[in-house]
């Protein structure tokens, strides 16, 4: 079985240079069990290197995005995280009142992308889905 690759072996081999500054960018997302914002990613980066620019933290994610090897998810408000492309493939559920954020699996969608295939022709591509409504906490 092949050892998973990680977003820093797979820069390298694609040529672009890792500095410090991308290295913990990388590092931030890879150790995070969770989603991760550009500002959480900043605040563990600056712990070790405190002269990083939040700006150097977009640039990095925006090549991450353009590569495929990260997703960005708005959660409402503004707030956008990110997840790396190779952990497991899941939607959120957020409450507009609560704020609370609950995982779904990928394959509750499964029915809908073959429907949109079959009917439309369409390859529906469902990276990162946030559904927004009110929880059961908070219907009533």
């Amino acid at each position: 079985m092949e050892k998973k690759k990680s977003l820093l072996e797979i820069l390298r081999q694609q040529g672009y240079r890792l500095t410090p500054q991308r290295m913990m960018v990388l590092e931030a997302i890879e150790e995070s069990e969770d989603h991760i914002s550009a500002e959480e990613i900043h605040a563990r980066a600056r712990a070790k290197y405190p002269y990083i620019n939040i700006s150097t933290i977009y640039r990095t994610l925006e090549l991450l995005k353009k590569m495929g090897l990260v997703t960005e998810t708005e959660l409402g408000g503004g707030r956008f995280v990110y997840h790396p492309v190779g952990k497991a493939q899941h939607h959120h559920l957020v409450c507009r009142k609560c704020g609370r954020v609950r995982d779904i699996d990928a394959a509750v969608f499964q029915q809908l992308k073959d429907d949109l295939k079959a009917n439309y022709g369409f390859n529906a591509d469902f990276e990162h889905i946030a559904i927004f409504g009110t929880c059961e906490n908070c219907k009533g």
